[in-house]
């Protein structure tokens, strides 16, 4: 029984699971059994289906058990106030904690932290800030539990403790809506107790470096702001008095941020210019010294001063970090290479100043100066995480898009990194053509997220076991958030798409991999069912650069305003909105190939009726309900989106209607046009003009949109990268849809063996159908002249290099002028040639292989290979479409 209790852990089937612990119990009587069935019961709330009533038959079981057996694992005593804590039962779960089981949870602090989240829900505030108290006196450097008493004295909304503890802090975003529960008095002898308590655990630190008392002191003000009794010039003695203890600490700006938030525009000015008075008198310990100029710096940055400078102002900001950061290195000459160096922080902060320079200036010498820098810091040290990922952005910005793939793969991403990660590259890597490397990419993440959910079974079963019965149910919600995991169901899909785009100029291969996919079946169904799906969003998205906060957007694309700064907002609604529909519409893409492929079979099969009497209906039936479908999700009904498609193609409407949804209106339209070709919509005459005028519209539609994309895009030093993936993506989607319509109509069309050709008004059909695919044909042959005679144009020009980054690099070399990128770029090149014996053998050995000749010829030869390949699939598309011309002549 126990390994059918496995069985259905294993298969997430929790009434099973429960209905099977219960037998055990039944026969056995063991304590173990009964929390089996009890922590089924709560998943089967927590992540499945159940009503909460279920809770009370699991409190029923517990009862009985307590009051025959009693309970004699603390792991139990948990699991029973968990379940008297999610149905509301705060006093009850006190009595129980209260009495003889207490007494399972040997540690006293735990025990009290339980004691004071249940006083505090059961709103006896004044006894949980008691017993918050005892766990501080234990514990002074527990900062969330410092929270918690700050909220029981004030009755300051305590129910907000399970939340994040970022999200609880950041009060000031609910001073407008918070009600104020306390009359002035009893707020005023409160905030003093409160005052009190904080400095006498201060007193009894001693000389132990604990930030929680000090944050304390800091909370109490920002309270009394929130409730109009704040006094700004205390708040800032107490944020100087913190600076000058803490002030060295790579965590201070982090610790205050939400403290300044309080002061007022010119306050945190003035806070600014005490900071740097007080940074010069602190300490002479070198290392000490340099992480208060850090702080500074990184203070700057917080209260905004940073993006009011002037650009000379931000030049003079960047070459200051990069010399500070040179000046020091000889504090790191005895460091292990794992260790962090002293001032590593400097080069990533040099790095967005640069950057910032780039976007108000759009001189390219600036990006290239912030490559540098990042390059510089890794030939010493290169471990530096931080360094890659901002490399990996930057050379995608170039268009380096195999830099940019080894600097992310130099971070040996595993595991869970796996899904918290690889954000940073996988959009780049879906819009190039590295498909060998896309592969990989993708293979390994679903790898992992498909062993992990076979193994998380044993792990959960590991758990029940072991009577850890908190972990059981961790791991279940955990497998459940993973498996809802946004990214994940993208990268099936994707995965699927590759296959298809790989293999498009080959028929047979294509039906194969279909027939692999189930005809694209199952990826219908997930379209259908992603609006009722509940996605995770795991990405950490924190370690992404300011100016691409999202895999979605990217502020170096512009456009250039004033301000050259955007905050990290929380944009995680807008994006699930935006993700569902990218789901919806791609899960559709390889059923609609399908019957694409199908449809166009059928259309020049012999004995085809012109009046459609042999169209396949089941066919052409499905097909207009995934159209209907697929133009639902753009906006708007078929009817509709055909007529938007007619007039962009008659050139009544510019292609900017279709938006940021080119690549879908473009699918839609070859989608539409297979449609077509075996549908019984139409009467006989509008049958036909229908079929061929489709044909031509697809034409001159991809036609229009390839080379409107060609206008766009300018040398590559410049590539605008956004345009040139969607001229990559035009000619692998869409496009190569196409040709597979035109495949299919070509193999069923040409005559093979001794079959002989059918007579009447079949040959008629036939022949003029085969006459626009011919004129199709010859329509790509033009695009892709086009595309090929501008790609070689701009491989051409990366071979001239005034007109290429070695150009920049070699004006940078030259006399520094104002405002102009090239300061930075001399303090490296002088610290390279200069030497010196202070920085240790393992330094100046690295500063040794330093060359940023070749550094900038690896992104220039990065360029040229990304237009080569480009240019080879083109070749090869074309290739393959004379050849069919050829084919279509036998008829």
């Amino acid at each position: 029984m126990m390994g059918l209790f496995n069985c259905y852990v294993r298969e997430s089937s929790f009434v099973k699971q429960q209905q099977t612990a219960i037998k055990m119990y039944k026969i056995a009587s063991e304590e173990r059994f009964l929390l089996w069935a009890v922590c089924s019961v709560q998943l089967q709330v927590l992540c499945g289906n159940g009503g909460e009533k279920l809770l009370l038959l699991a409190e029923g079981l517990l009862k009985k058990h307590v009051a025959t057996h009693s309970l004699h694992e603390p792991e139990a005593l948990m699991v029973y106030i968990s379940l008297l804590e999610q149905q509301d039962k705060y006093s009850h779960a006190l009595e129980i904690l209260s009495g003889n089981l207490g007494s399972l949870l040997m540690v006293e602090v735990d025990k009290l932290r339980i004691q004071g989240r249940l006083l505090a829900r059961t709103g006896d505030y004044k006894a949980a800030a008691d017993v918050y108290e005892k766990i501080l006196e234990s514990c002074p450097d527990d900062w969330e539990c410092l929270q918690h008493y700050l909220d029981c004295l004030l009755e300051d909304d305590p129910t907000r403790g399970n939340e994040p503890i970022e999200n609880r802090i950041d009060a000031i975003k609910f001073a407008d809506c918070r009600s104020i529960p306390l009359t002035d008095e009893v707020f005023d002898s409160r905030i003093t107790r409160a005052s009190t308590f904080v400095h006498k655990l201060q007193e009894n630190l001693g000389n132990d470096i604990v930030r929680c008392p000090y944050l304390g002191n800091l909370e109490i003000e920002r309270r009394k702001h929130l409730y109009g009794k704040g006094d700004e010039q205390k708040l800032m003695e107490d944020l100087i008095q913190y600076f000058f203890r803490f002030g060295h600490l790579a965590c201070f700006t982090s610790d205050v941020e939400v403290f300044v938030q309080v002061l007022s525009s010119d306050r945190k000015m003035e806070l600014f210019k005490k900071l740097i008075e007080s940074s010069s008198t602190i300490s002479q310990v070198p290392a000490k010294a340099l992480g208060l100029s850090i702080t500074v710096f990184k203070f700057q940055q917080l209260v905004g001063n940073i993006y009011g400078l002037t650009v000379g102002g931000l030049e003079d900001l960047a070459v200051k970090m990069v010399e500070m950061f040179c000046k020091n290195l000889p504090l790191s000459k005895d460091l292990d290479p794992q260790e962090s160096m002293h001032g590593e922080e400097l080069l990533s902060m040099a790095c967005n100043v640069l950057i910032q320079l780039f976007w108000r200036t759009q001189y390219f010498g600036f990006i290239l100066e912030a490559i540098m820098v990042l390059e510089f810091g890794l030939t010493i040290r290169r471990h530096v995480s931080q360094y890659k990922i901002l490399l990996v952005h930057l050379y995608s910005h170039l268009g380096a898009i195999s830099l940019a793939y080894d600097r992310y793969k130099s971070l040996e991403v595993k595991n869970i990194l796996l899904e918290t990660v690889s954000h940073n590259i996988l959009p780049q890597m879906l819009g190039s053509l590295l498909w060998m490397d896309l592969n990989t990419l993708l293979r390994d993440y679903l790898k992992f997220m498909d062993d992990h959910f076979k193994e998380s079974a044993d792990l959960t079963f590991l758990a029940y076991r072991h009577r850890n019965y908190s972990k059981a149910i961790e791991f279940v919600q955990f497998k459940e958030r993973l498996q809802n995991s946004n990214q994940y169901l993208l990268a099936r899909i994707e995965s699927a798409i590759l296959e298809l785009k790989q293999n498009a100029s080959n028929i047979d291969e294509e039906e194969c991999i279909l027939e692999n996919l189930k005809y694209g079946v199952h990826f219908v169904e997930l379209s259908n069912e992603i609006g009722l799906k509940s996605l995770t969003f795991n990405e950490d998205l924190e370690s992404r650069p300011w100016w691409t906060p999202t895999p979605e957007g990217n502020y170096l694309l512009g456009p250039v305003e004033e301000i050259s700064h955007f905050p990290k907002d929380n944009l995680r609604k807008k994006r699930e909105a935006n993700t569902r529909t990218l789901i919806e519409k791609k899960a559709l893409l390889p059923r609609m190939i399908y019957l694409s492929i199908q449809s166009a079979s059928v259309s020049f099969k012999d004995g085809v009726e012109v009046n459609g009497s042999g169209s396949n209906p089941n066919v052409s039936s499905e097909m207009k309900l995934l159209l209907e479908h697929y133009a639902k999700i753009l906006g708007y009904h078929l009817s509709d989106a055909l007529g938007v498609l007619g007039e962009v193609c008659r050139g009544l409407k510019s292609t900017e209607v279709f938006g940021v949804d080119m690549i879908d209106w473009v699918n839609f339209a070859v989608f539409s046009n297979a449609w077509k070709l075996n549908s019984n919509e139409f009467d006989s005459q509008e049958k036909e003009s229908h079929k061929f005028g489709s044909w031509h519209g697809v034409d001159t539609l991809l036609k229009k949109c390839i080379l409107e994309r060609l206008k766009f895009l300018s040398t590559p030093i410049s590539l605008h990268i956004t345009d040139f993936q969607m001229l990559v993506r035009l000619i692998t989607e869409p496009l190569s849809w196409h040709v597979l319509l035109i495949q299919s109509c070509v193999r069923t069309s040409v005559p093979s063996g001794k079959k002989k050709k059918k007579s009447g008004s079949v040959d008629l059909s036939v022949l003029t159908l085969s006459s626009a695919v011919q004129d199709s044909i010859q329509s790509l042959c033009g695009t892709f002249e086009e595309v090929m005679k501008w790609l070689r144009n701009q491989i051409r020009r990366l071979e001239y290099k005034e007109e290429n980054l070695e150009g920049i690099l070699l004006s940078m070399g030259n006399e520094v002028q104002k405002g102009r990128p090239g300061g930075v770029f001399q303090i490296l090149e002088t610290m390279c040639s200069s030497g010196s014996k202070e920085l240790g053998n393992r330094i100046s050995g690295a500063l040794k292989s330093w060359d940023s000749n070749n550094l900038v010829r690896k992104i220039v030869s990065d360029q040229h290979a990304v237009l080569s390949e480009t240019l080879s699939v083109c070749e090869s598309k074309c290739r393959t479409l004379k050849a069919l011309k050829q084919q279509i002549l036998q008829i």
